[in-house]
């Protein structure tokens, strides 16, 4: 539920407006030509000016936490380390399973090896990084996993 600072207002009201709304409860604050809305996360101005229910925000939160997620990043060893201890597997035997299914007859599992390689030299790994997934499922990992894995360096969410 937004809440809205009707004009005419002093300096001070407003300050105390933006300190209850912005600063202590996390509202986003905006100003039209006849009021300064605190809207809540899920909230923004219509057309008209006045707050409405944002239709996108489901999807739009939910781009942002991809977007976050992707960042993350962990060490080589840290993700080697995980792999083995999930695993059992270093990523010299990564690199064996690709080779082997890139020898069957199936396109869809098909991974540039050489370009694998050079991604297993990287210092640190990016969970947005496209082999992270494809290595990932290849592996038998979940992308939910992968990403808990990313966020937490704990191996035990690979297992």
């Amino acid at each position: 539920m937004s809440y809205k600072l009707e004009k005419p207002y002093t300096d001070v009201q407003y300050a105390d407006f933006v300190v209850e709304h912005n600063h202590q409860n996390g509202r986003n604050i905006e100003i039209t030509e006849d009021a300064a809305y605190a809207l809540e996360p899920n909230e923004m101005l219509g057309e008209d000016g006045v707050p409405v229910i944002n239709p996108n925000y489901e999807a739009e939160l939910a781009q942002k936490k991809r977007a976050r997620l992707d960042k993350l990043n962990l060490t080589a060893a840290d993700v080697e380390r995980a792999i083995y201890k999930a695993k059992g597997m270093d990523f010299e035997d990564v690199i064996k399973k690709v080779e082997e299914l890139n020898s069957d007859t199936n396109p869809s599992t098909s991974i540039d090896i050489k370009a694998l390689k050079i991604e297993l030299k990287a210092n640190n790994f990016y969970r947005g990084n496209p082999y992270i997934n494809a290595v990932g499922t290849l592996l038998g990992f979940t992308s939910e996993q992968l990403d808990e894995f990313f966020e937490t360096n704990d191996y035990t969410k690979l297992v």
